[in-house]
């Protein structure tokens, strides 16, 4: 689906309405101490879309909790943030724990279907976010 650039604004609060947010966002890090998506952001992503991902990460927190077409979930917890720039799909997946969302993995969508090693990545950064300490 893509959805026109006057469609995500109308959709997004005007800044003088905006509120704090309900949810607290972070990056989910490894026991390395990398931060896969603000990497991926950064490295994979171009400046004018990693602006369009970031301001729908922030309509999220904003406005915890919403559904499509901005927020879908992709099952076992999983969430996924879905944006477009320029006819290019993006997705960061992510998980909702008390009032804190965490993003997970992101990733450019190229099909229809999200792909399973996406998910399984995404799966398992959830299971060691769970289980720190």
């Amino acid at each position: 689906m893509v959805r026109s650039r006057e469609w995500q604004h109308a959709r997004r609060p005007s800044r003088e309405k905006l509120e704090d947010p309900v949810l607290r966002c972070v990056f989910f890090r490894t026991e390395a101490g990398n931060e896969p998506v603000r990497e991926w952001l950064r490295d994979q992503v171009t400046a004018d879309a990693r602006k369009t991902v970031g301001e729908d990460i922030l309509t999220v927190q904003r406005t915890w909790p919403i559904g499509k077409p901005l927020v879908d979930s992709s099952g076992d917890g999983l969430r996924e943030v879905r944006s477009t720039h320029d006819k290019i799909e993006y997705r960061v997946l992510f998980v909702v724990e008390g009032g804190t969302m965490v993003l997970l993995h992101g990733f450019k969508k190229d099909s229809q279907k999200t792909k399973k090693a996406d998910l399984d990545v995404a799966r398992s950064r959830k299971a060691a976010w769970e289980n720190r300490k």
